[in-house]
């Protein structure tokens, strides 16, 4: 049998007296060849071959936090090209229960139909979020209907809409990739474990320089660099750099410290150490009062005193030198 090949202009004709826009559910026959999970685990999609009759089932991972939409790429045989105008693409949700792989009568709302584009591939996106910042290019087409989360699965389905294809045609194989469309946020979820001698204990954290008033709560960040700080008159004060990744939630546990000042002692193993006339061990950090103390080493006869101010929530590292002086002359 002849290929025959039917003009874009005249199947849109066809199609908007025949098949109009469906904003209510219709009954459906489909044949289910394949399933895909669209994950943020898995960024490169999954594929599903199809045939000229086949439909595919798409569903979401339950976490779709990072999701902007979902993005489907068709592609036909380069010996389609013969045969173009013949088939359709349709787009249908709110299933009223999810098929099983073969044949399934389905009630379903059309979300999107319309002719397959006279090219390789074509790419539709869908959007699922109101905020989702997806734009129709001369590549891609977005479907003007956002589909929350709550209408999924989908049924991805291609159909003929002439009669008499050859056998040819009927031995083609379709390829459908679907995948996510994420947005450029990851998660932050902050752990924060208190000191047991200072327990609920107020602090104030800030990410960015904005103060964050459930701290425990997991947030939404762009992906980048960012800075955390956590303030305090009752533990000491944290400084931290951390990465966010698109998609992905970071866990980053802190433990918050006793604010009372800490003394490292760094000597000759034949030094003695006193503190405000107190000799000390250097093998430990010394607690300590804040304000101002006294410290001398002792090394034989030799003695060298240093005046300290110590204050709340610092630590100090406090060495003796032993320097050699060479002096040359004439």
């Amino acid at each position: 049998m002849k290929s025959r090949a039917v003009t874009p202009f005249l199947i849109a004709v066809v199609f908007s007296l025949v098949f109009p826009c469906v904003l209510k559910a219709e009954s459906i026959r489909v044949v289910i060849a394949g399933a895909a999970l669209v994950s943020a685990e898995s960024p490169g999609g999954v594929s599903i071959p199809l045939s000229y009759i086949d439909s595919a089932l798409i569903s979401l991972s339950p976490d779709v936090r990072f999701f902007r939409g979902v993005e489907l790429e068709f592609t036909v045989p380069q010996a389609y090209m013969a045969y173009r105008g013949s088939l359709a693409l349709a787009i249908y949700g709110d299933l009223n229960r999810i098929p099983e792989k073969g044949v399934a009568d389905l009630n379903a709302r059309q979300l999107n139909f319309e002719p397959v584009p006279n090219k390789i591939q074509s790419v539709y996106q869908i959007p699922i979020r109101r905020q989702h910042g997806l734009r129709s290019t001369p590549y891609v087409s977005v479907i003007s209907t956002t589909v929350p989360p709550n209408a999924f699965p989908l049924i991805f389905r291609v159909m003929p809409v002439i009669k008499g294809l050859s056998e040819d045609f009927e031995t083609m194989r379709f390829n459908l990739n679907v995948k996510p469309i994420l947005s450029d946020e990851g998660a932050i979820r902050i752990g924060i474990k208190l000191p047991e001698n200072l327990q609920d204990k107020p602090f104030t954290l800030l990410i960015d320089d904005q103060v964050i008033e459930r701290p425990q709560e997991e947030r939404l960040l762009r992906e980048g660099e960012h800075h955390l700080l956590i303030l305090s008159e009752d533990y000491r004060n944290e400084n931290r750099v951390f990465m966010v990744e698109r998609g992905k939630t970071l866990e980053l546990n802190i433990t918050l410290q006793d604010p009372t000042p800490l003394i490292i002692f760094e000597a000759p193993a034949n030094a003695r150490i006193f503190f405000d006339n107190v000799q000390i061990d250097p093998g430990k950090a010394l607690m300590v009062e804040p304000g101002n103390h006294e410290v001398r080493f002792q090394l034989s006869d030799y003695a060298v005193v240093k005046p300290l101010s110590v204050q709340k929530g610092r630590t100090y590292r406090v060495a003796m030198a032993v320097d050699v002086l060479v002096i040359e002359s004439d």
